[in-house]
């Protein structure tokens, strides 16, 4: 044989398989997509009190290339049974459940480990409250005219649906503001901000010595010294460096469909052990790839430190995260294996994920109480090498000199702003330099960067409460 013949046969060879795969993959798309959809609107109609319509409307129209299949779904909204089922040309059909105390569930037709969850018994919040009960106006006329423009929607798309908007400074709302229909007490879902708090549980569990940071995690399915994957750390999980070959979670697109990685999330019911399946597709701690799979198995390391149970996750989230905050508003959703859905299935207010970007403001301490360990919010907000986009441990940063920090540097962030991010724009930004928290939560599509105005919004901010402007009620 030739060598020419050879090259051939092995072009060919590729080529069919890697039709194959993508044939393989195209088939989970109408699955996927009417899974995404219909958990959506589960939790957005039975846990936030949206309307259906709104939250179709809204979501499909911030992602890229889905409403190009939209005009051939149908979703059906059942409040009496609190279930949702959202169909595409009869080639796909899912069907999410919401769970009374743990939201939505996609049905795969295994029945879930856990039922539902005791009424909750909140402990007192060591976090002195950020505002009495009513909505703050904006304390300065920079600050409205902030507002203004956050909520300003522009002559033609892509907009911005700005849903919620909550301006801390010094550990007290100074501005906020709602869109029609969202309250200071409607949970919001936060999408990957999600991340963010399942790092904080993270090192909750570090503090008390049940997980280490540079150590081998403790999952049966690594623990052979002959498995490349025994080696990974919980510091590559957070990181997003585990070397895990299950796609990338960045883009929230039509594209994005045929990502293994969504197969876990809207087509399996047991999403860790998906995840903990999957071979490496590069050696732990060498390639930055930013995917939720890490952390499906993060949250899988959770529940098992917690108890095993979905109660269980909660009562150690409750105890030890939630309840020391004030955190009254949050519902985190499981999979039917009762693991939480800590890649973004968290909802909360937008004042409580406010709260939770005070305690990394604060350094991790509320009350005088340590409820992250010495260290963790630097360690959180450290760079990650090779992660452009700017990512630390379960936090995005502006620390370093990636391209993603430095891009937002000259759009006018702080150089120590660090943040949770949620797709379609979810955001809780920390700039300890200006003892602010700004949580912005909306439907708005990821590209291009300046489409949610948040760049705007922080510039905005910043120049409204620091130096010389001048605050009411003294701050």
């Amino acid at each position: 044989m030739t060598r020419r013949k050879l090259i051939l046969i092995l072009a060919a060879t590729t080529a069919l398989s890697a039709l194959a795969l993508t044939a393989a993959r195209a088939r989970d798309v109408p699955k996927v997509a009417t899974g995404f959809l219909a958990n959506i609107l589960c939790s957005e109609t039975f846990v936030s009190g949206l309307e259906p319509a709104r939250i179709f409307s809204e979501t499909t129209a911030a992602m890229p290339g889905v409403r190009l299949i939209t005009w051939a779904m149908d979703y059906q909204v059942d409040r009496a049974r609190k279930d949702v089922t959202v169909t595409l040309l009869g080639l796909g059909r899912s069907h999410a459940i919401y769970r009374e105390g743990l939201g939505c569930m996609l049905d795969h037709g295994v029945a879930p480990a856990d039922g539902p969850l005791p009424p909750a018994r909140p402990q007192a919040a060591l976090l002195p409250e950020i505002a009495g009960p009513s909505v703050v106006a904006p304390q300065s006329p920079q600050l409205a005219a902030a507002l203004d423009r956050a909520f300003a929607e522009p002559a033609e798309p892509p907009f911005r649906r700005t849903r919620a908007i909550v301006v801390l400074k010094d550990g007290r709302i100074v501005a906020e503001r709602y869109a029609d229909g969202v309250g200071v007490d409607t949970p919001l879902l936060g999408f990957s901000a999600t991340k963010s708090v399942i790092s904080a549980l993270t090192g909750i569990l570090v503090r008390d010595g049940r997980l280490t940071v540079d150590q081998p995690v403790p999952i049966a399915a690594w623990r052979n010294p002959d498995d490349p994957r025994h080696v990974i750390t919980v510091d590559q999980l957070l990181r997003h460096t585990a070397g895990l070959a299950i796609g990338s979670s960045l883009q929230a697109s039509l594209a994005s469909v045929l990502e293994p990685v969504n197969q876990m999330k809207f087509m399996e019911p047991d999403m860790a052990a998906f995840a903990e399946g999957v071979p490496l597709e590069s050696a732990p701690g060498r390639v930055w790839n930013y995917n939720d799979g890490n952390f499906a198995v993060l949250s899988h390391l959770i529940r098992n430190a917690a108890g095993g149970r979905a109660a269980d996750v909660m009562r150690f989230a409750r105890r030890e995260l939630f309840d020391p905050l004030g955190m009254r508003s949050v519902t985190i959703e499981f999979d039917a294996a009762g693991t939480p859905e800590g890649s973004s299935q968290m909802l909360a207010s937008a004042r409580d994920w406010a709260r939770f970007g005070q305690l990394y403001l604060d350094d991790g301490v509320v009350g005088g109480k340590r409820i992250l360990p010495e260290g963790w919010v630097k360690y959180s907000a450290s760079p990650t090498p090779n992660a452009w986009v700017g990512y630390g441990a379960g936090f995005w940063t502006n620390l370093g000199d990636s391209f993603g920090a430095s891009y937002r540097k000259e759009h006018g962030w702080p150089r120590d702003a660090f943040y949770a991010k949620g797709t379609i724009g979810q955001y809780v930004i920390i700039v300890p330099s200006q003892h602010l928290v700004i949580v912005r939560l909306g439907r708005s599509p990821n590209a291009p960067p300046a489409a949610d105005g948040v760049f705007d919004l922080v510039r905005d901010v910043v120049a409204a409460t620091s130096g010389s402007a001048k605050l009411a009620g003294g701050n």
